[in-house]
């Protein structure tokens, strides 16, 4: 295939995948995925690669998702599946690590024949259980766990399968309103797909797919073997809610021969008690989104690109959950991933490079009643600290590496639920000072309007620890939690009064390079 041919026919695909995450989010119903855009899409071919993902979304759903088509396969028989099928499942240890994030994989047929699947991942406003923060101490407490099975069969819903999902959730109307957008992006997929097939006379996607993958995974085992080999070291350490600190390690041996990198995460912290334990794929995803963003990020992101990054989990470890951990907050340690990787990669490559961030977003879920006693549930909405600072370039203010999500607007929230934002500023000069500076946290006040008691659902850290700065960086300024103006650390739902104003401000980044 020639690199014009191959060319215009990549072109294609990724504007298939695209119009397939437009469509979803402007079909969804909830905030998270209309306005902040926490979702994946991707396509594969009949073998369950992936081939292309679309342009936005976040790296903890694309990179799970790349995997999570062939973990759904193992399940079911691929030659039984029929045009109008439509697979589902939420299983942390498929997909993206928490009940929440619900994968839907939609096969894509040429007359009878199996060409390829679009699959998407978003976060789902609720699924039941104890909500979206740290609290529950195991899986089994943190709400509806939907193993692999068919939502449509030959276009047909499973009506038990929407019965019960319909019953054991707080926000029927909004998550089916998203599974639905889910469903339709998977059939603009397929008639896409089909489109290009007639458009460039071709029976499948097979060839196309082996070009694309095989050239990703060549132009990744290059760039990695332009790396001195051996192996690198590399530490963070941050608190979580409830204030237990948390360390994360890692040790990068790159194999200049193979092509290959390897991340051993022995000596950090083990499992935790709480829902922030990190499942594989999860850690796999933001390990890569690492390694891949430093050292090619203009490659495509596909099963042949992510094929060279190997990872070492070590048994007990809060990277490495197992049955029956509780997950449900696991971005709070998941989105530091990245941070030892890129401390081990700055002895490597540290024109490339960021110094350490905020970290996790800060996620925030209310409850309760409002004024005229309607229940309401929100989905979870998030804050960014600051970005660590570049070898070149200042970190960023409010914008959290490593994630794609969006703050969804305050208007919105306010539009959607009996919620008023008093504040919403950048927290100057909490950046750290540099060659470079740390981008700036952010301060954010609410409170809610109603007469009566109401639940808050909130997950911030580095409330002790502050980002680190790199290459003698100043480190950036911890955040701060503030309940009526005073600090407070929360480990799980609080029982919140009418009146109470909450205050966050969240971190700065650190600064790169000795302050001139």
């Amino acid at each position: 295939m020639d690199g014009v041919e191959l060319q215009i026919l990549w072109s294609n695909m990724i504007g298939i995948v695209s119009e397939q995450a437009r469509a979803l989010q402007r079909i969804a119903f909830s905030p998270i995925v209309r306005e902040a855009g926490d979702l994946a899409n991707g396509l594969f071919d009949a073998r369950a690669r992936m081939v292309a993902q679309a342009v936005t979304g976040t790296p903890g759903h694309i990179n799970s998702l790349a995997s999570a088509a062939s973990n759904m396969l193992k399940h079911v028989d691929a030659g039984s599946l029929k045009p109008g099928d439509v697979l589902i499942t939420n299983d942390p240890w498929m997909s993206a690590g928490h009940f929440f994030d619900i994968t839907v994989l939609s096969p894509i047929f040429r007359g009878e024949r199996l060409i390829g699947y679009a699959g998407s991942t978003i976060h789902h406003t609720d699924i039941g259980g104890y909500g979206i923060g740290s609290g529950a101490r195991d899986i089994h407490e943190e709400g509806l766990w939907i193993p692999v099975l068919k939502l449509y069969d030959e276009g047909v819903r499973n009506e038990t399968l929407f019965d019960v999902i319909t019953r054991n959730v707080r926000t029927p109307d909004a998550l089916l309103g998203d599974l639905g957008a889910q469903v339709s992006s998977g059939m603009i997929a397929s008639r896409r797909l089909n489109a290009l097939c007639d458009r460039y006379g071709l029976d499948d996607i097979e060839l196309l797919s082996d070009e694309i993958i095989n050239r990703s995974e060549t132009a990744t085992r290059d760039s990695i073997r332009a790396l001195p080999g051996g192996t690198f070291h590399g530490e963070t350490f941050f608190d979580v809610p409830g204030g237990d600190r948390v360390t994360l390690k890692c040790a990068i041996t790159i194999d200049d021969e193979a092509g290959e990198i390897t991340i051993d995460f022995e000596g950090s912290s083990k499992r935790s008690q709480r829902g922030i334990n990190v499942v594989p794929a999860y850690t796999q995803a933001y390990a890569t989104f690492a390694i891949r963003s430093t050292l090619n990020p203009d490659l495509p992101n596909n099963a042949g690109s992510l094929a060279p990054i190997k990872l070492k989990l070590p048994d007990n470890c809060i990277v490495n959950a197992t049955y029956p951990s509780p997950v449900n907050a696991r971005h709070v340690v998941g989105m530091y991933v990245p941070f030892p990787i890129l401390n081990a990669l700055s002895q490597v490559v540290p024109e490339k490079v960021v110094a350490e961030g905020s970290g996790a977003v800060w996620t925030v879920q209310i409850q309760g009643q409002d004024a005229d006693g309607k229940a309401f549930t929100s989905s979870m909405f998030n804050y960014s600290g600051g970005m660590g600072a570049r070898a070149g370039k200042p970190g960023i203010s409010a914008v959290c590496y490593p994630t794609g999500v969006s703050a969804v607007p305050v208007e919105v929230l306010e539009a959607a639920y009996p919620i008023v934002f008093s504040c919403k500023e950048l927290d100057q000069g909490s950046g750290g000072a540099g060659r470079q500076p740390g981008g700036d946290g952010q301060r954010v006040s609410f409170r809610m309007r109603t007469d009566q008691p109401w639940l808050l659902n909130a997950v911030p850290s580095r409330l002790n620890e502050a980002p680190q700065g790199l290459d003698g960086g100043v480190s950036g300024r911890a955040g701060q939690f503030l309940v009526n103006g005073e600090s407070v650390v929360l480990s799980g739902k609080t029982d919140m009064r009418p009146d109470d104003e909450i205050t966050m401000i969240t971190p700065g980044g650190g600064g790169f390079g000795y302050p001139e």
